[in-house]
Order: structure tokens, then sequence, then C-alpha cells
């Protein structure tokens, strides 16, 4: 994988659009990524996940991307130029943002995700070369993404964008926190599924072993149940061990036989218990019916005496029953004459009613006043004809009346709709008022406000003139600060070299000294090279009668070049720190013209003074907007207050013609209302009175004429009743009523006679049965002994039954209970062998068996060898960056406290010949570890995920921990990274590294959002 190009717009803290040139930043192999704290170093890197994945690293919401400086209609978008599995794509992405509205109204709508993905082929359809358009999906985007490069985008923010802070807590971290890191990039979790899947299934097959035994003892304490407490006890047969590997060979041998001897007792009691039965049944069926021939002669005995005793209760009322016929013959010769009776009764009744009601009717038209419409109380005494005259004469008047109402009711509506419109008129005469009085004061307020906005207009010129002298202002106080800032630099620069170039001498001389004290001692260190009979380097002689002997502190190669070295990096020092202070002096110079010969505090002083006038004329015009508003706002209402002036004279106008219209229709009305009224209160008032003298009368009609139909109905009933009594050959119809007797009295009196001389003829017929009269002769019958018989010979069939019935279900009960004893045997075997199986691979693999010697779970095992893998990987740069001092070792040994093993590091020291834990390393050395494992890591995860090569990697923090000579000694390992044309970019603060590192890409802060620029080493 290797970047090419990356652009982003408004995204982080980047307000407009930057590229970066990764070509051009990695031409040299390695580039360096710097700029101040909180400018923006990290957002590159997000912006380049971003493009990838769609997501930052970390935990961070993609929701949050949009810089906070960007312009409203500048959309935020990421693009990324890579090369991928050798196909050059081109991917870019819009996350989900607010943007004002196109439309009318203003407001914000929601920006959908956008995702699209190019690619830079040979032939895009026309035979030239170009982009050709592929997938807007997020998700097809995203799959062909991880497809490609092989790696989730943990694995790419681990692998790609080396987080030193999380190595350098790994080296430190328990193996609980090394197992999380690991599991997540080499994705270990389908072992802890194995590990989950294998301690279910024991747990499962133990429940299913367990549930055996249980199964066990409930079919024991059943077949003891069943076979009762005279058979042959459990204990003698079943074991009382409980161990799982012993329930099999219970069944099979004891428990099987003891269910066998249970099932052949059981036999034996259900043949006795049939014997018993079949006796009692017998005796039970003679009981039977000695009963029922005693209850058939007693009830045949029972019935001859009642028979007998009816037939002596008849005869004795005899002559009642004669008198009750004589009497009904009489009554039902009557009869005819009843219903004519009713008749007669009905119409007097009718007649007497008819008359009462004439009478009330009379006398509520006599309580009409004397003096009433219509003279009520003269008609109280008139006949039917005259009433009916009057009930006409009486409503033609209620007619003419209700017309003369419609008039009256339309007076009073005209009187309503007067006293409106006079309401109206004297509103409208207000509203005019009102207006008039408003657009008298208009001009004065005008002319008040066109002040205030020229007052606010002369503000806002002021705020731009005072903006352009707060920013000089503000720019030469920032120059003071820095010229002050460097002039102290510049002092401190000047002793520090002043120490220098002291040291530098110092270094100077002691390396002439050492240089005089070898060739002093030259002779000494060459005799010390001479050996018997080996010639002599000077003379060639191989003999060597006096070599020269060396002298107390005699100084070798080493020590010369040890205080070359030193004299070497003093000269160095003082050279850098005369340079540093050349381009302190440069800088102040630039800050000192550009800040003026004033002072930090008096500039700072004349910028409050700006600010303050500043602030109190932005205050000023911020009221020329609302200034402005209320002019509109004005004249608005000036027009408003016209119209409704206008408005008002129009409506007074048409109020006064209507009202005068109004006046001449309601005085013609009210005189033809006066007319009809008279002298009631009002015309509805004198209709209303003749229309209940109208009722009155109506009624009184009715009733008379009722009262004479009722009078001749009643004459024509007693003519029909002197006829029907005749006819029944009663002298007068008063003797027939005399003997007459109700309907019911009658029915009842045919009933009783019907019902005595039924029971005479049944009495008669039962005293007459053969049956009967043979039974009164035998002996009275005992059907208590019988019964009592009876109940003993059921007892005992009862009995003998339920012995039957226990005994038929203690056989099925004990066979069903034996048949399942014999499959329990036959299935707990196999599922005893499952579980001992499945119990060692589970303990095996959760590291809690003996046999598992380090006691290591099976995901930590798969972890641990990775860790190797990646200690191994780590230790081929260790050794070179450290000078063949340190490696890094796997270790497997068991951790103290019950903790996860097999995942610790220990670090092996040559110098030394130890092994110790990471933790011990000094801050410069765990920079060391922890580049060297996240360097190793990265190949182990490339390796992992297919091989991908990984051209393009950035380096965080952590070379500010690191003397000269380890720094060269990192950077020679970062220089062996980039063989095979592999490009480096290290994210840092140290100042040797922009000396170091040519191709530097600067991020910039500034007040309205982050920039990007490319710069050489001329430039940094």
């Amino acid at each position: 994988m290797r970047l090419h190009q990356l652009t982003v717009t408004a995204f982080g803290p980047f307000a407009g659009t930057e590229r970066v040139d990764f070509d051009a930043l990695s031409s040299g192999g390695l580039f360096l990524l710097r700029g101040a704290t909180g400018a923006g170093k990290s957002s590159v890197l997000d912006a380049v996940c971003y493009a990838l994945y769609g997501e930052v690293p970390g935990a961070r919401s993609t929701n949050r991307l949009r810089s906070d400086h960007a312009d409203p209609l500048r959309l935020t978008e990421v693009r990324l130029e890579l090369t991928l599995g050798g196909r050059r794509l081109e991917i870019t992405r819009l996350p989900e943002q607010l943007r004002p509205k196109k439309t009318k109204g203003g407001g914000l709508t929601k920006e959908r995700a956008q995702t699209l993905l190019r690619e830079w082929t040979t032939d895009t359809g026309d035979g030239a070369p170009g982009w050709r358009a592929g997938s807007r999906s997020h998700q097809e985007t995203g799959e062909e993404i991880h497809r490609l490069i092989g790696m989730s985008r943990e694995q790419f923010c681990q692998v790609v964008l080396l987080p030193q802070g999380d190595f350098a807590r790994f080296l430190r971290a328990d193996a609980g926190q090394r197992a999380e890191l690991l599991g997540r990039l080499f994705d270990t979790r389908r072992f802890g599924q194995v590990e989950s899947w294998l301690a279910d299934h024991r747990r499962s097959q133990e429940s299913a072993v367990l549930a055996g035994r249980r199964r066990l003892r409930d079919l024991v304490g059943r077949a003891e149940q069943a076979a009762g407490p005279a058979a042959e006890p459990a204990a003698a047969w079943v074991p009382a061990e409980e161990a799982a590997s012993a329930v099999a060979d219970d069944l099979s041998s004891g428990v099987l036989s003891w269910a066998a001897i249970l099932r052949s007792g059981a036999a034996e009691q259900l043949a006795v218990a049939d014997a018993a039965l079949a006796g009692a049944e017998e005796v039970h069926q003679r009981a039977e019916q000695l009963v029922a021939e005693t209850d058939a002669l007693a009830e045949r005995q029972h019935r001859h005496r009642e028979a007998a005793q009816r037939a002596a209760r008849l005869a004795e009322n005899e002559a009642d029953r004669a008198a009750d016929r004589r009497r009904l013959a009489a009554a039902q010769a009557a009869v005819g004459v009843e219903a004519v009776l009713r008749l007669r009764d009905a119409a007097e009744e009718a007649h007497e009613a008819a008359r009462r009601e004439e009478h009330r009717h009379r006398g509520e038209l006599a309580r009409f006043p004397a003096g009433a419409p219509g003279a009520g109380p003269a008609l109280a005494h008139a006949e039917a004809a005259e009433l009916a005259e009057a009930e006409l004469r009486l409503r033609a008047e209620v007619v003419r009346l209700e017309a003369a109402g419609a008039e009256e009711r339309r007076c009073a509506a005209l009187d309503r709709e007067r006293s409106g419109l006079e309401a109206e008129l004297r509103g409208a005469d207000e509203l005019a008022e009102e207006a008039g009085d408003w657009l008298a004061g208009f001009d004065g307020r005008l002319a008040e406000l066109q002040e205030e906005q020229s007052a606010a207009r002369s503000a806002a010129a002021r705020v731009e003139q005072l903006d352009a002298q707060r920013d000089g202002a503000v720019a030469r106080l920032a120059a003071a600060r820095r010229r002050d800032a460097l002039r102290a630099s510049i002092d401190r620069a000047g002793q520090e070299l002043h120490g220098l170039r002291g040291r530098a001498l110092d270094a100077r001389e002691h390396g002439q000294d050492v240089r005089e004290r070898r060739l002093a001692g030259m002779a000494a260190e060459l005799a010390a090279r001479l050996r018997t009979g080996e010639p002599c380097l000077v003379c060639g002689s191989p003999g060597h009668p006096a070599p020269a002997r060396p002298v107390g502190g005699q100084v070798g190669p080493e020590d010369e070049e040890r205080a070359r070295a030193a004299q070497a990096r003093a000269e160095q020092a003082v050279a850098a720190a005369d340079q540093a202070l050349a381009a302190l002096s440069v800088q102040a110079a630039e800050a000192a013209g550009a800040a003026g010969e004033q002072g930090a505090e008096a500039l700072a002083d004349a910028l409050a003074v700006l600010e303050q006038e500043h602030r109190t004329a932005v205050r000023a015009a911020d009221g020329l907007g609302p200034a402005g508003r209320r002019i509109e706002r004005l004249v608005g209402e000036q027009t408003a207050h016209r119209s409704r002036l206008r408005e008002a004279g129009e409506r007074s106008a048409a109020l006064t013609a209507r009202l005068q219209a109004l006046h001449a229709e309601r005085k013609t009305l009210a005189q033809r209302v006066a007319d009809a009224r008279g002298d009631a209160p009002s015309v509805a008032g004198r209709a209303a009175a003749l229309a209940g003298l109208a009722r009155a009368v109506s009624g009184l009609l009715a009733a008379a004429r009722a009262a004479d139909q009722a009078a001749d109905r009643l004459k024509e009933a007693e003519g029909q009743l002197s006829a029907a009594a005749a006819a029944a050959g009663f002298p007068s119809a008063r003797e027939a009523v005399t003997v007459l007797l109700p309907a019911a009295t009658r029915a009842a009196l045919q009933a009783r006679l019907e019902q005595h001389r039924g029971e005479l003829t049944a009495v008669e017929r039962l005293l007459a049965e053969p049956a009967l009269v043979a039974a009164a002769g035998r002996p009275p019958a005992d059907p208590a002994a019988a019964r009592g018989a009876l109940r003993a010979a059921t007892d005992r069939l009862r009995r003998a039954s339920a012995a039957q019935d226990a005994a038929r279900l203690r056989r099925a009960e004990l066979a069903r209970i034996g048949g399942q004893l014999a499959e329990l045997a036959a299935s707990l075997a196999p599922a005893l062998a499952r579980y001992t199986r499945i119990s060692r691979l589970a303990a095996l693999a959760a590291g809690t068996s003996a046999e598992n010697r380090l006691r290591m779970r099976l995901e930590s095992y798969v972890l641990a060898a990775r860790l190797e893998q990646v200690a191994a990987a780590a230790s081929d740069r260790l050794v070179r960056m450290s000078g063949g001092r340190y490696t890094l070792v796997h270790s497997d040994d068991r951790s103290a406290g019950g903790k996860r093993s097999g995942l610790s590091l220990r670090v092996v020291d040559a110098w030394t010949g130890t092994e110790r834990d990471t933790a011990t390393l000094s801050g410069g050395e765990s920079f060391f570890a922890s580049l060297a494992l996240a360097l190793g890591l990265a190949d182990v995860v490339t390796d992992e995920a297919g091989g991908m090569p990984l051209d393009t990697l950035f380096i965080d923090e952590g070379f500010g921990t690191l003397d000269e000579q380890a720094l060269e000694e990192v950077m020679d390992v970062l220089d062996g990274l980039r063989e095979r044309d592999r490009a480096v970019g290290i994210v840092s603060h140290v100042a040797d590294l922009r000396a170091r590192i040519p191709a530097q890409l600067v991020v910039s802060k500034g007040r309205h959002g982050s920039t990007l620029a490319m710069a050489g080493r001329e430039g940094a």
C-alpha cells in the first residue's frame, strides 16, 4: 500500500482545502510531520484512516469531523489517492453534515453521507487513460478496501499508524491487557469460542450424567413405593455409593435383579386377589336378589293398604259431592246472563266518566275572566251547537293576530339593528380620530429614527477603521513580546555558548595531552606487541633483549580515539550553539523591526484603548440594522393608518344612510302593531289568550258530545240484559245474578268433582288386582334385614376389588419401572463415556487440567505463539537500536496469584547476561523497545493479513527521550525501513529531526483554522 495524495476540505482543524503530496514527501524515504500542539498533526492521520474505513481511530465519532472554522456553504470532504494491490484508486468520502437550505426561508438541512470509489485505467472507453467511476455504496467500497488491504481498522491503526504510547504501555502491561490488544489484532475469538463450546458441552454432558443419577434414585424410590412395605428392601441390592462411574454398574447388577424379584412378588399377590374377588362377587349377587324380592313384596302390601284407606275416605265425602253437583248445574244455567250483565256495567261506568269529563271542561271554561276576548264565562253553559260556532270564530281571530305578531317581531329586530349600527358608527368615528392623531406625529418619529440610523452608520465606518488599527497593534504587540523573548534567549544562548567554548578548549587541550602521552609511550606500546621469535616491526630483529616498559598512566589508541571523539562533539556543540545564536539574532532583529521602539507594556496599553473604543463602536454600529427596520415599520404603519382613516370615513357615511332607512320602516310598522294589540301588553299575548280560550271551547264541545253518546249506549245495554234473563229461565235478571258463580269458582268446582270420580275408579281398580290381593294375604316383609345383608356383601366385594386393583396396578407399575431401568442402563453408559472425554478436553482448553503443564488457556496459547513471533521480529531491530545490548524474548512461565500465564515479555541484557522485566527499562530504552515492538507487530500482522506490502508507515512521538547517539541508532533502523522503496513518516517535535530529515510537512494553526505546507531543510 502506497499513499500518493491526500486532500481535505473543512475537516477537523482545516477550514479550507489542504493537499498533501505524499509522493513528493516520500521521495527521500523519510519525511517529518511537525507543528505546534493542537495544530492538527493527528488530523492528517485521521483523514487517511477515515478515507479508507469511513471511521477515525479510537472512539471518536464521525459526527464531529466537520471543522468549526469552515464556511457553512463548504462541505466537509476527504479524498485519498493511493495504490493497493497494483491498482491505483481514489476514495472520496463526505460525512453526514448540516448545510444551509438552497430554498427561500433559510434554515439548515441534513446532507447525507457520500462515498465514491474511482480507479485509474489506461482505457476509459475512448482509448485515453483516466479515472473510471466505481462504486458509490458505503458497504461495497468498504468491502473492496478491506479485501485489498487485508486488515481491519484496528489492525491498520496499530500497523500503519504506529502509536508509540500504546506499545510503551504494552511493555509494562499485565497478561490480561496484552491479551486484549493481541486479541483485537489477530482475531483469536474463535479459539475462545472453542473454549466456551467445550465448557458448554461439558456442562451439558455432566447434566445428563447427573440427570441419570437422579433418574436412578427416582426409579428406585418409585419401585419401593409401588411394591409396598412388605416387599424386598432396596438397600440389600442397591449400593450406597453415588459416584457417576458406578451408576451403570449398579443398574446392570443389583438394581435390575431387585426389580425382577419385586415383579414376581406382585404377580403372586395379583393371583390371590383374583380368587378373593370371585367369591365376594358370588355372595354379593345372592344378597342383591334377596333385597329385590323383599322390596317387591313390601311395595305390593303397602299399595293394598293405601287403596283400602282411600276407599273409606271417599265413601265418607259422598254427600258433599252431591251438593256440589247441584250448585254447579244452577251456576252453569246463569252463565248466559253474565256476559250481558258485564256489558251493561261497562256502559254505566262509561256514562258516569263522560259526565264527569263534561263537568270538568265547563268548570275550566267558567274560570276564564269575564272580560276575556270571546266572552269565556258566558260559553260555560252553552249547548254543543253554540260551542261549535264560538270555536270557529276564535280560531279565525288567532290566525289574524299571528300575522300581526310577525310585524311586532320585525319592529324588535329593527330596534336591535339600529343599536348595532349606532355602535359601529361611534367606532368608525373613533378609528378615524385615532388614525388622524397618529399621522399628526409621524414626521417627528421619522426624524428621530433617521438620526439614529445616521449615527449607527458612522459607528460602522469607525469599526472598519479600528479593525485595521487593532490588527496592526496586535501584530506589533506580538512582535514586541517575541523580540523581548528572543533577546532573553540570546542572553541565555550567549552564556551557553561561552560555556561550550570553554568545554571545547578543555576537550582540545585534553586531546593534545592524550596524543602527546601516547607518543611518549609509543615504544612501550610497540614493545607490548613483541613476541619471542617474531621479528620486530621497527628493526626486524627476532631478538628483543631490552624492550621498553610502560610507565604509569600508559595511553592506548582507544583513549586517543575517545579524546578525539569528545573533542569533535564539543566543537560540533559550539558550532551548533553559534549557529543557533545567529539564528536567534536574526529573528530578534526581524521582531524588533516589526515591533518598533515601543515597549510591550506601552503597546499593550495602546491595544487595550483600541479594544475599548472598538467595543464601543461595535455596540453603536449594531443599532444600524434595527434602526433601518424600525424606519421600514414606521413607513408601513403610516400607510396602514392612512388606509384606516379612508375606510372609516366611507363606513361612517354608509352607516348613517342605513340608520335613516331603518327609522322610516320602524315608524310604519309600529302603528299597525298598536292597532292589532289593543288593550293587551303585546300582540303575542293577545293571540295566546285567544288560542287558550279556543282550546277550552273545543275540549268542552268534545266532552258534551261524548256524554250524549254514553247515555244512548247505557239505555241499549239495559234492554239486552232483561231479554237474556228471560231466555235463561229466570223470572228476572236479579234472580239469575244470585246463583251466578265466577268462572274460576265454577272451574275449581268442576275439577274437584272430576278428581273425586277419578280417585274412586282408581281405588276400585287397585283393590281388584290379584297380585295385591295375594301379597296382602302373606306375612309382612322385612326390607331392613335384607339390606343389612347386602351392605355386608357390598363391603366385602369392595375390599376384594380394591385389593385386586392395587395388585394389578402394582404389577403394571413395577413392570413399567423395570423397563425404564433397563432403558436407563442402556443409555447411561455411552453418556458417561462422552462426559469423560469432553471433561478432559474442556479442562485442557481452560488450563485447569493437571495434564496442561503451563495451566494456559487455548486462546492464551495461540496469543502466546503470536507474541513469540512478535518478540522475534522486534528483537531484530532492537539489537540494532541498542547497539547489540537488548533483545526481547517471550516467556511462558506461570504467573503468580492465579493470573493469566503465557503472555509475559522479558528483555535480555547482553552486557550483564541477565533477563529482566520490560518495566525496568529507562525512558530511552523503553522507546527503543516500544518502537521495535511496534515494527515487529506490523510485520507479523502484515504476514497474517496475507503479506500485503506496506509502502507507507507513520511513527508517532517518542524521539524526545533519546540522546544523540541513541537517535543515530534509531535513524539507522528507520533508514533500513526504506528498503524496497518504503516511505516512513515521523510525527515529532524534536528539533534535531528537523535538521536530519529534509522532507517535512508543517501544520500551522491560526484563529481561522490550520493549514498545511511542504518545507525543505532551508525552510524548516
